[in-house]
């Protein structure tokens, strides 16, 4: 018999949880079990939240709870890092109908606990939450620090190399993997697209590497380089010009997986990739692991293209209500 919430009360199964779940770090004075946490910030702390619907954001059919834990700390991580800071703690939400199995919670904790030791962070308390019949949504909330000054979206200038931190589309080609009814990787591209889709990583060191690189700005690529590349532009007054030739290698990556069409459709437009783009000085050098792909020209006014190729316009992403 499958054990269900409804089977246990929010005493026995907060224990169940926390066992998962690193609760002490550097900053943490007083971690779970009280009303709240109780946490030595300091100047330039950086908070965001994240959160997961079941349906929305992923199927049951696709992902395990554990990618569940794992995708929302990536997310998370990503956002905190793309402010040029570095993730300290997290707090965990979770909101499920009765009828959700102890053991999903259970092994959503573990998601979440092996993301959050890998990446050196605290989980310091969160919520549980009842719902309707069918209901089951995860939310985490973020908090870090910022050694320097921010690294905001606003500062790309006329002039700045574009790079990215890591490969961009795996997410993206991993869902049309997905849903195509692909299911496992038949092949190492597909393999690695499809994991990356389901329990995406994010460097939790890539911003402050960015920062004392001397990045003009910064952001999480969450919903596609097209979208995101659009953002840092209209912020910065500046428009982003892809190099095609700076591309191909994400794509020649993702072609084995989903084809050459496939490919440059999930390096324009794939979200949830988690790795950042970027804007450095002309000239100078990038971090280790960066790969530079446009550079920022004077923008044409405020109707002109916000990211182009070949001289044409770039559109497209991920859009929470248009999807």
């Amino acid at each position: 018999m499958v054990q269900t919430l409804a089977d246990v009360s929010e005493n026995e199964l907060l224990p169940r949880i926390w066992r998962h779940l690193p609760t002490t770090g550097p900053g943490v004075e007083v971690g779970p079990g009280d009303d709240a946490a109780v946490l030595v910030a300091g100047p330039g702390t950086v908070v965001t939240t994240d959160t997961m619907v079941r349906g929305a954001d992923w199927l049951d059919e696709w992902s395990t709870a554990r990618d569940v834990g794992a995708k929302a700390v990536a997310q998370n991580l990503a956002d905190v890092t793309a402010m040029g800071g570095r993730c300290t703690w997290m707090v965990l939400t979770l909101v499920a109908d009765a009828a959700t199995p102890v053991r999903w919670v259970e092994d959503l904790a573990r998601g979440v606990g092996e993301a959050a030791r890998r990446a050196g962070v605290a989980v310091v308390g969160g919520d549980l939450s009842s719902a309707a019949p069918g209901t089951r949504m995860v939310s985490v909330t973020a908090l870090g620090r910022v050694a320097g000054r921010p690294v905001l979206r606003s500062g790309a200038r006329a002039g700045d190399q574009v790079a990215v931190s890591g490969p961009l589309g795996r997410s993206g080609a991993g869902l049309a993997l997905l849903q195509r009814g692909v299911l496992e990787g038949p092949g190492s591209a597909a393999a690695e697209c499809l994991a990356h889709h389901r329990a995406p990583w994010a460097d939790p060191e890539a911003g402050e590497v960015a920062a004392g690189a001397g990045a003009t700005s910064l952001m999480d690529v969450s919903d596609g380089l097209a979208r995101d590349g659009a953002r840092i532009a209209t912020a910065s007054g500046v428009r982003l010009v892809l190099d095609r030739a700076g591309l191909q290698p994400l794509v020649d990556r993702l072609a084995p997986a989903v084809g050459e069409g496939g490919a440059w459709e999930a390096v324009l437009t794939g979200g949830e990739e988690h790795c950042l783009l970027g804007t450095f000085p002309a000239g100078g050098v990038l971090p280790q692991g960066w790969h530079r792909i446009a550079w920022c020209e004077e923008a044409e006014g405020p109707d002109g293209p916000a990211v182009t190729l070949d001289g044409r316009p770039v559109e497209g992403g991920w859009d929470h209500f248009r999807a």
